[in-house]
């Protein structure tokens, strides 16, 4: 190590193998969620793959070269990791950790569950019954 304090930096194993760093840390300092938190969700949801392999933890490492694909939104996004980082920084920094390979555009836009029901502007809070007929046509008991 090049002389950082214990458990900080560059993210290299004991072992001195290839520098990697955990799946759910990266994907919050190149700023693709908001907290770590959201991150590992992610991770251990399922949704995650990492080079075409599912994720199942968190804790899966990444490495440079590696390509993730993940939902983001009502995206999905596929990035190829260019670097690990050692923080989490400003947008324009976090930037240059990924390239996108399938930028999110409207054709690639996931479809919505349920559709939205619209209501005249200024109309206030629906009724009870008002409430009751959107349940009935949105399918719901």
């Amino acid at each position: 190590m090049t002389g950082e304090a214990p458990g900080q930096g560059s993210g290299q194993g004991s072992r001195g193998a290839e520098p990697s760093i955990r799946a759910d840390k990266w994907l919050w300092y190149a700023r693709f969620f908001k907290t770590r938190t959201l991150a590992s969700k992610l991770c251990a949801s399922g949704q995650l793959r990492l080079s075409g392999s599912l994720v199942a933890k968190a804790h899966q490492k990444v490495k440079p070269g590696d390509v993730l694909t993940f939902p983001q939104g009502h995206h999905i996004r596929v990035v190829k990791v260019l670097a690990l980082g050692s923080r989490r920084g400003p947008a324009s920094e976090a930037q240059g950790l990924y390239e996108d390979l399938k930028p999110p555009t409207a054709e690639t836009r996931l479809p919505r569950d349920t559709p939205v029901a619209r209501r005249a502007a200024g109309s206030g809070r629906p009724t009870k019954k008002e409430r009751r007929a959107l349940g009935r046509l949105q399918g719901e008991e």
